[in-house]
């Protein structure tokens, strides 16, 4: 039974993961409100190498429609405002000299509509991910039934594995369910 539990924690391990990857991935898509993460996939030429914004500059909210780039050194406001607008988010910053300035238009009813299918998809994605790894571990039980472990422990185990893959169902559901609220949130 010591090896079905190890699977198991194994199982939970992973799926902590795709709900944080979930997680991660919802916080990405902007629901109308300034957010610092709507920049973290922004790289900026620093020095001749790639680094994420994150690593040279200082990212806030001022208000839920703006956010402020302040730029540890200010040789960096041009390369930072040239990646913003590479980076194709469809901002426009505003660079003053000192700090750089985004604001954060208002979505329009269509791009809601569209933020909500992206979501939906980083979703199923995510329960695509879940069901794979139920079906590793249900394999990984199976396997040890062929070398003895007895037929009630391995049912027990992959009754064990479809509960664990429900909670964890539930959870990504909830977490949807969360962002298309607050996109849709006018």
């Amino acid at each position: 039974m010591s090896d079905i539990k190890t699977i198991l924690d194994s199982a939970k391990s992973q799926m902590d993961k795709t709900i944080a990857h979930l997680e991660v991935e919802l916080a990405k898509i902007r629901a109308g409100k300034a957010n610092p993460a709507m920049l973290d996939a922004v790289l900026v030429d620093y020095y001749g190498s790639k680094a994420p914004l994150s690593n040279v500059a200082s990212v806030n909210t001022q208000d839920s429609r703006t956010i402020v780039i302040q730029p540890w050194e200010k040789t960096m406001l041009t390369p930072i405002e040239k990646a913003i607008q590479a980076a194709n988010l469809g901002f426009n910053p505003q660079n003053d000299g000192v700090i750089i300035r985004i604001i954060v238009p208002p979505l329009t009813e269509e791009r809601r509509k569209d933020l909500v299918k992206t979501a939906k998809s980083a979703g199923e994605d995510a329960k695509v991910g879940l069901r794979n790894i139920r079906k590793e571990a249900i394999d990984k039980i199976k396997a040890l039934q062929k070398s003895g472990t007895p037929e009630d422990e391995a049912k027990a185990g992959e009754a064990k594995v479809q509960g664990i893959i429900d909670e964890y169902s539930t959870k990504c559901d909830k977490h949807l369910e969360q962002k298309e609220k607050e996109i849709l949130t006018v």
